[in-house]
């Protein structure tokens, strides 16, 4: 392995886990020469990959893909809006080669900006087509539902909330504690599907922009990033929050948190996780190989079992239970719509809803 330095900005996840992945494979099972792509070209000593993943994560697939390919792996850690524009800053010059991780909708406003390399992997027919963008910019690696989450210890199941709405009762004054929306690809979409609920009908955000004032009312405080969020719901400080389904399960099972979740009765955004390279990419080949090694069926299961992520990839079997056994309704959402609408809605939410007294806690 060669040296290098990590950045690590955000970090997402602590867990602690060992992936033993296979190698990056054709989809009949056999094995790529180490430092090969597959077609015969040199892979370039370098990859640099941009993604929202967590320190576990990324450590993990870049000491197993290093071990495979002798390619240098360097990552940075960051929220999936802050790798949406730093991306967008980069354009002229790209640092990055690929972008693992963010909801599909802020893929594809990178793909209309022109920042994203089509690609179709060689699995491609193994994701049904509301998992890729049609011409391959970016393909589906999770499925993540988003939830309400709640302090066990702090709650019942019977007495925490069980749809959107009834977050905004007053008995939830100071009891919320919501992840920073700005920089989370997560918060982002919650957000937007609330105001989407009315939108969709009267192509008219106030009834959206009045719900968010309503939960920001109740809102004690926006954490900076979502471990500082986990912990402060972990100590009471708030016994509510919103987030993803698979982040919560993850935190009680590994960390002990006592946290549990409710699937909105009503319906909830279910996100699409996706994968892309970036347009200009200085480390092409290296970048094809990642994308394809980070998405085997073995990965997928893998992801699924020690880092509790929903694959897309139908052809990923024996899942676990918290998988199988969990009935979602999902909303029925226009993702262009959001990827239109998204960035206004959010810029209006800063302005005019945040309470100016809420400070952004560090």
């Amino acid at each position: 392995m060669k040296h290098k330095k990590k950045v690590s900005i955000i970090t997402a996840l602590t867990l602690s886990a060992s992936l033993l992945l296979a190698a990056c494979s054709s989809e009949e099972g056999s094995s790529k020469p180490s430092g090969d792509s597959g077609s015969g070209d040199k892979l370039e000593d370098k990859v640099v990959i941009y993604s929202p993943h967590g320190k576990d994560i990324l450590s993990e697939f870049e000491k197993q893909f290093e071990a495979e390919y002798d390619v240098d792996v360097e990552w940075l850690d960051m929220g999936s809006q802050e790798v949406l524009d730093r991306v967008r800053s980069e354009k002229n010059n790209p640092q990055a080669d690929v972008w693992w991780g963010a909801p599909s909708v802020m893929f594809d406003q990178a793909k209309d900006e022109g920042l994203l390399k089509p690609y179709e992997p060689s699995y491609s027919g193994a994701l049904a087509d509301n998992f890729h963008e049609a011409d391959w910019h970016w393909s589906g690696t999770s499925q993540t539902p988003e939830v309400i989450m709640y302090n066990s210890k702090e709650l019942t199941k019977e007495e925490a909330p069980k749809d959107w709405d009834d977050l905004l009762d007053p008995k939830w004054k100071d009891e919320i504690i919501i992840r920073y929306p700005l920089a989370s690809g997560t918060m982002r979409t919650i957000f937007s599907a609330m105001i989407y609920r009315d939108f969709k009908d009267s192509q008219d955000a106030s009834k959206g922009y009045e719900w968010l004032e309503k939960l920001d009312a109740n809102t004690k405080e926006y954490a900076a990033n979502p471990e500082m969020m986990y912990n402060k719901v972990a100590k009471g400080e708030g016994s509510v929050s919103v987030w993803a389904m698979p982040d919560v399960v993850m935190l009680k099972e590994n960390k002990n948190y006592p946290f549990e979740f409710i699937v909105p009765e009503s319906g909830t955004p279910v996100l699409t996780e996706g994968i892309a390279i970036v347009k200009d990419a200085p480390h092409q080949k290296a970048a094809e190989a990642f994308y394809e090694f980070v998405n085997t069926p073995e990965a997928a299961k893998l992801l699924a079992e020690k880092y509790y992520r929903i694959p897309t990839r139908d052809d990923v079997t024996d899942l676990p239970k918290w998988i199988t056994d969990t009935k979602i309704k999902a909303m029925d959402i226009d993702w262009k719509v959001f990827q239109q609408n998204s960035d206004e809605w959010m810029k209006y939410w800063d302005e005019n809803i945040k309470s100016g007294d809420k400070e952004i806690k560090e």
